[in-house]
């Protein structure tokens, strides 16, 4: 055999044993486990099962949550998270207020208005790579779920008072 051959052989080798190893990878966890498994979202993750959410976002899908991080929501105030935590129905509507019905990543956000589960809409700007929501950064763009995809922001976002 000659060290051509060899080299060929062993490549070919390498490139199936790399694709076998890349087809063991675990798919991307769902919405609910993502930020289960999130240092920054332990927070979130922590009222989503609060709220009675888990079992929605681990669901079919397709959401995009724009996710507020621990640091986030330590700037609320602790009156309001008090209300948050004695009312499941106003955590539930603040909750959904910051999920889309539909996988929108960075990439593909628009500038203009997109409704929430909760009912109400957020306004989405971006300008180039600087993705927005509301008066919310978006910090870490586009973790990948196998029912969306998360969008890690700065602020905790309050939904408009009912009229």
């Amino acid at each position: 055999m000659s060290k051509r051959t060899f080299i060929r052989i062993c490549a070919a080798a390498a490139v199936a044993a790399l694709a076998a190893c890349a087809s063991l990878a675990p798919p991307p966890a769902t919405i609910a486990d993502t930020a289960a498994r999130t240092p920054e979202l332990s927070t979130l993750s922590g009222l989503i099962q609060q709220a009675g959410l888990a079992d929605t976002l681990r669901g079919a899908g397709p959401y995009t949550v724009f996710a507020p991080s621990n640091e986030a929501f330590k700037a609320v105030p602790a009156e309001t998270m008090a209300k948050l935590a004695a009312d499941k129905d106003l955590l539930r509507s603040v909750l959904t207020y910051h999920v889309l019905p539909a996988k929108v990543t960075s990439a593909e956000v628009a500038n203009g208005n997109a409704k929430t589960v909760q009912g109400a809409t957020l306004a989405l700007a971006k300008a180039g790579s600087f993705v927005t929501v509301e008066d919310a950064v978006v910090q870490t763009a586009d973790v990948a779920a196998s029912n969306g995809v998360v969008h890690i922001i700065d602020r905790v976002l309050m939904p408009p008072a009912k009229k």
